[in-house]
């Protein structure tokens, strides 16, 4: 059966080469039959083509000029194409369009802010999440006859013997007894200037005068009498206001921030921390406060740094000795608070600071800069930028310290003119 058409013969076939020729030769797209993709062509004999030209079947139309018509008819063979190659999924009359290279300067300026939100956000919250735990209790307007303020700003730091909040196995641990109330167990004046910073301890022992003073709770003057006693007799005739009133009259220095801490807030503070490393000079043994140390380097926890600031009575200079161990070890603490091993950790900052910020009692007035700048003021005289010293004693009245007037005088003179500290202390 010839299927070639009407008018062809195997003369038409040119030279014979063709699909199922043994030449070589390609075929040549001009006289290859087309054939619709993706279609079946219905079964019996179709209408012959017309003849074009000199005998040819008419070819349809290429109006892309690729060989694609809007007929749907495909030769397959003019375009050099490859059917299911490996060009990336590529056919024929499928447009490929290249990836656009990331823009690194856009990513790095939006990772930039995004960064810098997070951190801003998470500062201010800090803050005032540190802002709110600050238990502002004291209430310095209450103060009366106040000297005038001098230069650079001055903190009381009062550690009391509070047991509020305790068990009975803490107190027990901390040997600090059951008694009832609280009393000052160290008192300190930290001096922050130009200068550098100083540090000064006010001996409990320490003889003073109790003067003309307002109730903090009834509101009631009191006259002054001239009466002498201890200085932790006045916090625990009427609590911070008196003391601060007090300090004020036997000195003429004018107090800023008050800050206090107990027994609890104390030690926990140590262990949130992690420890704190000191070098304790001679070996210690005290039952009362629990003491029991060898000479040397050693990191005290909470419970062993308790017991060493509260030790006196295994000390030479009793009451003396016990404030420059206080001193010293108060300085480490705040060095080692402000490290970045702390401050850079969260998992170690915000426990340090939930630990300190719920055991603290401040005036009405202290701010969270306030007290940072305290820290780093202590921290300066750990680090041997500034001065730590005790009150200059001139010797003993009534079994009490009596403070060396003159000295005293010409220290308070140099604290409020924010001058340099030349006055030794004992």
């Amino acid at each position: 059966m010839n299927d070639w058409p009407e008018g062809w013969s195997g003369d038409n076939r040119g030279s014979g080469y063709g699909r199922g020729s043994a030449s070589a030769r390609p075929e040549s797209a001009r006289v290859m039959r087309q054939v619709r993709r993706g279609t079946t062509p219905p079964p019996g004999p179709g209408p012959s083509a017309p003849p074009y030209g000199a005998g040819v079947p008419q070819q349809p139309s290429y109006s892309d000029g690729q060989g694609y018509g809007g007929d749907g008819y495909d030769s397959g063979y003019n375009t050099g194409q490859v059917y299911g190659g490996s060009g990336g999924g590529q056919g024929p009359g499928r447009q490929v369009r290249d990836r656009p290279a990331p823009n690194w300067r856009r990513r790095i300026k939006w990772t930039a802010i995004t960064v810098v939100t997070v951190l801003v956000v998470t500062t201010v919250g800090t803050y005032f999440w540190a802002d709110s735990k600050l238990n502002r209790e004291v209430d310095l307007s209450k103060v009366i006859e106040r000297p005038e303020a001098g230069e650079g700003t001055n903190y009381l730091i009062v550690g009391s013997d509070s047991r509020e909040g305790m068990t009975a196995d803490q107190k027990k641990d901390l040997h600090t007894g059951s008694a009832e109330g609280k009393r000052t167990d160290s008192m300190m004046i930290l001096h922050t200037g130009d200068n550098g910073s100083t540090l000064i301890s006010l001996p409990r022992d320490s003889d003073v005068e109790i003067p003309s003073f307002v109730g903090s709770e009834s509101g009631k003057k009191y006259p002054g009498t001239g009466r002498h006693t201890k200085l932790n007799a006045a916090y625990a005739e009427d609590g911070p206001e008196l003391l601060v009133r007090t300090i004020e009259h036997n000195t003429g220095l004018r107090l800023d921030h008050y800050v206090e801490i107990g027994f609890a807030g104390f030690a926990n503070i140590v262990d949130a921390v992690g420890g704190v490393e000191m070098d304790i000079p001679q070996d210690i043994k005290d039952k009362k406060s629990g003491a029991d140390f060898k000479k040397g380097k050693q990191t005290l926890n909470g419970e062993e740094a308790l017991a060493f600031v509260r030790t006196r009575y295994a000390l030479a200079g009793s009451d003396l000795d016990r404030t420059k161990n206080q001193q010293k070890f108060l300085s480490a603490l705040a060095s080692q608070v402000a490290t970045p091993s702390t401050v850079l950790n969260p998992f170690k900052l915000y426990p340090t600071m939930g630990a300190g910020l719920d055991s603290l009692i401040v005036d009405k007035d202290m701010g969270l800069f306030d007290l940072a700048s305290m820290f780093w003021a202590m921290k300066s005289v750990s680090g041997g930028e500034g001065t730590s010293m005790n009150m200059p004693i001139s010797g003993s009245v009534g079994g009490n310290l009596k403070w060396d007037d003159t000295k005293v005088k010409k220290l308070v003179e140099e604290l409020k003119n924010d001058e340099k500290v030349t006055v030794s202390g004992n």
